[in-house]
């Protein structure tokens, strides 16, 4: 069946916008996230891999190689099924550093823009090949079906289609750092969509041309050699370099490297890939030989390349559905190859070359720049497709690209395994194996009169043709390629900056720049810093995505959280200007400033972030040291005491919960500030203390929130083992000892106390004797008197004596009770025994104007002990007097409930604070000003109710915030 042109064109263009409507929508957020982020997303988004070389290239290389065609298959199969080995270091790489490609890879690690240049201009002209078989193959695709007689425009203008949708698909933000969603579920539907058609073009071979697999088996049966001519080419042993080549190509190819990493949405997606792609590639490669054996069976008129186009014509619009096979893989290839592409010139060619102004919008020059960067590489593709002309099949130019990728291998094992490699022996390793590549393999094919033959010969090498040509080339290529590389990297030195970069990209290091310091001491710093190259606000806008991405605050100056600041920066930088840029952006407007001859300590902070994310990966020997270190932690963080540790800088690098507590400060407040950052007490006493010559302070008083603390400090000064060991540092270590100073305090009150009790015990006693001398000279006076005056001035006497007895009685019974005399239970009278307490506490002048009220009832009486049940009455009367205004009344009083009597003693004072009220009646707990109370008198109220059967209860405030009411319950008598 023939078709037209312009049917055809119209199916291209309506495919592609059809793509276009995918990225549309799911950018516009109407496809649900938990879709687009699905691990079925990414493994059919990595199926940009099987361009049009897969769909017809494979099937004229299983013609002509046979089953060596497998390796294609085999080969990217076999990178992810390694993929937790292989490709999860460089997932991890390009994520936190924010590497877009293989050229930003190589000059991070490396730490030379030249290294990033080198590989994008290799990397570029490798593609032209592979990018100019994409045109090609659709060209000539619509030629066959159409019998058209000149591809070239045909070429031309899908070159010109490819160049609007890749504009479309990856270059109409303002910054090319962020993720395209879009693009990634718009690449997963071309995959799906081509997977399919190329599955129906196998089928439509094997039941429209065999009928099913029994006629197939008859028609092998009957052709014999058909399966020989597979197996045949096996025995030239190419097919081990040829499956390294499709290895390699499928981790360093920029569409592939683009969609594995900078693109990759999910990152746990990647185990997914690892069985997932390889199963894709198994269906394809399936259909691969019944698309041969149905060709060969109808002799289909096409050249090898195209049988799946002759096995579609065959079946009336089976050819279309062929098309669309090859359309789908050539467009998605081309469309991610050059936004790869286009970055990696940005970021390596032309930002180098034109330095950033601050008079410039910087956005949208990167977005244009970008966008005359893809169509210059289409055209680059273009002019590729039309100098190596039509006389060169697919195969010859998909395995030029393949082999030329494996030059990128030395490199990347050295990146990620060998932190000995340098830059030196990078360039040397990948100029000398793209010379042997474009001598043996890129000459011959653009230039007919090239006599590579001659060359080659004159080193001592054959030239062979076809696969063992590839193959010879590819080892030999590699090989000295890789030695190279080795030896230069021996014997060439290293810079400290790349090894610091080796160190950070060496699969599983835990190693991390050191703590230098920092020009900028705040972010203002940075965004002034900044403002020279980048202009105010780009920079004000780069400063606050990277705050926000760290979750820190614009306020923040603790010298760690600025190194974080920065290494922020130049991440985010990297990924919109290239690593090399970034760097030396960073480097020349904010730069670390180390410590000339002196040793810098390692970022132990970001070293145990590091190990917490690497917990579940270690086993063995690492894992029980892990939890060594864990368990040490544990205790650290676990301590009583606060344990604060310094770096020898003075930076603070642990910060326990004890010191959390005692501070009020959080320790991600405070890890990689200095001391003298810390507020007001704290930061004065620690930096005070830590620069002293003194080792320990016992008793250091602080006043925190209008309350005195008092404190133990200690400081340790810990020395590196050796030299490669930490440079030191300082521990201080903090022990509250506020409650041990108060209760020593109260603890001597009470010793006091009890000397006051003993001392008025002796003078009560000694004032007995003059007092009945008194009181017995008053009787006589009494008896003796004839004078009624005399009379009654001795009854008087004889009063004030009998008054002097009781009150010395009082105070001698007083400073003996708590269980000094024997405890005899009787009816106590609560009148009087209230009325006593008031008379013995109005003896003290301080309480001579206070207004006590006795309302207790004089006929109420309680079983207990008189002397203990007064001390009751005099302890809360006398708290009740200290919490009162002179002229306010205190009262008691009295009332029956059931078997019991209720005492309530109620004033108008204070009141109780509400986080003493659930502790009162323990013992050293007061509301009183020091030296006013011991906290002893409530505890000896509780346990002489107890004793007594009784309940002591408070209830406070009273009325409105004022006032406290003590409510006791007795057995009646």
């Amino acid at each position: 069946m023939t078709y037209s042109v312009s049917e055809l064109i119209l199916i291209a263009c309506g495919y592609l916008l059809f793509l276009f409507l995918v990225a549309w929508i799911t950018e516009r957020g109407w496809i649900p996230s938990r879709w687009v982020r699905h691990p079925v997303v990414y493994v059919l988004s990595l199926g940009v891999y099987a361009s049009a070389w897969a769909i017809y290239g494979s099937v004229g290389y299983a013609y002509r190689y046979g089953y060596n065609f497998l390796a294609y298959f085999l080969g990217i199969s076999g990178v992810f099924l390694l993929a937790p080995i292989l490709l999860a270091p460089i997932l991890r790489l390009t994520t936190t550093y924010q590497l877009g490609s293989l050229a930003d890879l190589f000059a991070f690690r490396y730490r030379s823009r030249l290294a990033g240049a080198l590989t994008t201009v290799m990397m570029v002209i490798g593609m032209l090949p592979l990018l100019s078989l994409q045109l090609k193959a659709v060209a000539e695709s619509i030629q066959i079906l159409t019998g058209d007689p000149d591809p070239a425009w045909l070429a031309f203008w899908f070159c010109l289609l490819i160049t609007l949708f890749a504009i479309l698909f990856g270059a109409r933000h303002a910054t090319a750092r962020e993720r395209h969603e879009g693009l990634v579920v718009a690449i997963a539907t071309e995959s799906l969509i081509k997977l399919v058609a190329f599955v129906g073009v196998a089928l439509l071979g094997l039941f429209g041309v065999f009928g099913g697999l029994g006629g197939l088996n008859q028609w092998l049966d009957a052709n014999p050699e058909m399966l020989t001519r597979l197996y045949q080419p096996l025995q030239d042993g190419t097919w081990h370099s040829l499956i390294m080549a499709f290895f390699v190509s499928a981790v360093v190819m920029p569409h592939m490297f683009y969609m594995a990493f900078t693109e990759n949405l999910n990152p746990r997606a990647l185990i997914t890939a690892s069985w997932g792609l390889p199963l894709l590639f198994l269906i394809m490669a399936l259909c691969v030989p019944l698309i041969l054996w149905s060709a060969l069976a109808i002799d289909a008129p096409t050249i090898p390349d195209y049988f799946a186009l002759g096995v579609g014509r065959e079946n009336g619009h089976g050819a279309v559905l062929a098309y669309l096979a090859g359309l789908a893989g050539a467009s998605g290839m081309l469309i991610v190859a050059t936004l790869a592409l286009s970055g990696m010139c940005l970021n390596h060619l032309v930002l180098p070359a034109s330095p950033l102004s601050s008079a410039q919008d910087l956005y949208r020059n990167l977005l244009w720049t970008r966008r005359v960067l893809i169509a210059a590489i289409l055209a680059l593709a273009f002019l590729f497709y039309r100098l190596t002309g039509p006389n060169h099949s697919l195969v010859e130019l998909g395995v030029l690209s393949f082999v030329a990728t494996l030059q990128f291998v030395p490199g990347l094992i050295g990146a990620l395994f060998w932190p000995s490699g340098n830059r030196s022996g990078l360039f040397a390793g990948m100029l000398a194996g793209f010379v042997i590549w474009a001598v043996a393999l890129l000459f011959p094919l653009i230039t007919p009169h090239w006599h590579a033959q001659e060359v080659l010969q004159w080193l001592g090498w054959q030239y062979p043709e076809g696969a063992t040509q590839w193959h010879r080339v590819a080892l030999a290529s590699v090989s000295l390629n890789g030695l190279i590389y080795a030896v230069v990297s021996i014997v060439t030195p290293m810079s400290r900056a790349e090894r610091s970069a080796a160190e950070a990209c060496a699969v599983d290091s835990l190693r991390r720049p050191y703590r230098w310091e920092l020009s900028a001491q705040s972010v203002d710093d940075f965004i002034a810093s900044l403002s020279g190259p980048l202009g105010p606000v780009t920079a004000a806008r780069e400063v606050e995505m990277a705050l926000r991405d760290l979750r820190l605050k614009y306020t923040e100056t603790r010298p760690y959280a600025l190194r974080r600041l920065r290494d922020q920066l130049e991440t985010n930088l990297s990924g919109l200007l290239g690593p090399s840029v970034a760097h030396q952006l960073m480097d020349e407007n904010v730069p670390y400033r180390p410590r000339e001859g002196e040793e810098s300590s390692e970022d132990i902070r970001f070293i145990e972030t590091r190990l917490e994310k690497y917990r579940d990966r270690l086993s063995g020997l690492a894992a029980e040291l892990d939890s060594l270190r864990r368990f040490h932690r544990q205790t650290l963080l676990e301590l009583p005491m606060g344990v604060i540790s310094l770096g020898a800088d003075g930076e603070i690098i642990g910060w326990n919960r004890a010191v959390e507590t005692l501070t009020g400060i959080e320790a991600e407040d405070t890890i990689g500030s200095r001391l003298d950052h810390l507020p007001s007490p704290w930061g004065e006493l620690l930096t005070e203390f830590s620069r002293g010559e003194d080792a320990h302070d016992p008793k250091r008083s602080i006043e925190v929130n209008g309350q005195a603390r008092w404190l133990s400090l200690h400081k340790s000064l810990i020395r590196g083992a050796g030299p490669s060991e930490q440079a030191g540092g300082l521990v201080l270590v903090l022990e509250d000892i506020t409650d041990l100073r108060h209760m020593e305090a109260h603890l001597a009150h009470n010793e006091r106390l009890a000397s006051i009790g003993r001392l008025a015990a002796g003078v009560a006693h000694e004032i007995g004797n003059p007092v009945t001398a008194i009181a017995c000279l008053a009787q006589n006076l009494e008896g003796d008197s004839i004078d009624e005056e005399q009379r009654l001035s001795g009854r008087q006497i004889m009063e004030q004596t009998r008054r002097i007895t009781r009150i010395v009685e009082s105070l001698v019974t007083f400073s003996h009770s708590g269980g000094m005399r024997d405890v005899i239970h009787g009816p106590v009278r609560v009148f009087d025994t209230a009325a006593e307490a008031i008379a013995l506490l109005q003896l003290d002048p301080d309480r001579r104007q206070q207004h006590f009220r006795n309302l207790c009832d004089p006929t109420h009486e309680v079983m207990g002990d008189p002397q203990r049940l007064l001390q009751v009455f005099v302890n809360l009367l006398s708290n009740a007097s200290d919490a009162s205004e002179d002229d306010a009344p205190i009262t008691v009083r009295s009332r029956p409930e059931g078997e019991k009597v209720r005492i309530e003693v109620e004033d108008r004072g204070h009141g109780i604070p509400t986080e003493l009220r659930d502790a009162l009646f323990e013992p050293f707990v007061t509301s009183k000003p020091p030296g006013r109370g011991t906290g002893l008198g409530l505890a000896l109220v509780y346990s002489i109710i107890e004793d007594h059967q009784g309940t002591v209860r408070v209830e406070s405030p009273v009325e409105g915030d004022q006032g406290t009411r003590f409510i006791i319950d007795l057995p009646a008598y």
